[in-house]
């Protein structure tokens, strides 16, 4: 298990570190966010006032993924004795660290990133330059406020749910709990787009680091709950 975890602990790393290189020499955001932008009306094709979409993207999903977590830590601390919790322990232990972590660790990132979201950046009628997350801002370029844009935040959330791969026994629910993860990441990630508030690479690396915390997350759990036993 430890090896295994070790092997996608790299390979993520590595994809991780192609990511930012990538996305960073290129103009692959500004072509896939071009797609969410009329440039005619200068808005974005999702209203982000629109209730609805709000409701379920943003606000409700949010809730949802607090109200799980809190379960989650209810679970362990009040029916630990109950057979379900001792079987499934190290599962609902990683998914709430990870539900906690990951968060954490983007919120921290999008603290000292200082990036703009596309609808700050000039290109679509923002009042920002193009700077990317290992870029600095023109000396010209007076900033009134620091941004938080880079990481995805939002769509951490989702994405923490990768972790119920470390939950589930079978091979089967194993790939259910990655789709859900995956979906529901994407879902939170592409709203964001559709309103402005990311790029593509903002999710992707939002996604990749979620793993990471996850994969590491897993590791000390297992070797704790080793050295316990």
């Amino acid at each position: 298990m430890l090896k295994s975890l070790n092997k996608h602990l790299l390979i993520t790393t590595v994809c991780l570190l192609i990511t930012l290189v990538v996305f960073e020499v290129t103009n692959l955001d500004f072509l896939v966010q071009n797609q969410f932008y009329n440039f005619d009306t200068k808005q974005w094709i999702v209203d982000r006032n629109d209730y609805v979409l709000e409701l379920i993207f943003y606000s409700g999903v949010k809730k949802i993924l607090i109200l799980f977590a809190i379960s989650i830590l209810i679970l362990l601390i009040f029916f630990r004795q109950t057979l379900f919790v001792k079987e499934y322990k190290k599962g609902l232990l990683i998914v709430l660290l990870s539900g906690i972590f990951i968060p954490a660790v983007i919120g921290g990132l999008k603290n000292i990133s200082n990036t703009p979201c596309p609808k700050n950046i000039e290109y679509f009628n923002g009042k920002y330059p193009n700077v990317k997350v290992f870029e600095s801002y023109p000396e010209t370029f007076k900033q009134e406020c620091k941004i938080r844009c880079w990481p995805a935040g939002h769509a951490s959330g989702g994405f923490a749910l990768l972790s119920l791969f470390f939950l589930f026994k079978t091979h089967k629910n194993k790939v259910y709990a990655l789709l859900l993860g995956i979906v529901l990441g994407w879902s939170m990630g592409i709203y964001k787009m559709s309103i402005g508030d990311h790029f593509l690479s903002h999710n992707i690396v939002t996604m990749l680091l979620a793993w990471i915390i996850i994969l590491i997350i897993s590791k000390t759990v297992f070797l704790d709950l080793k050295k316990l036993s």
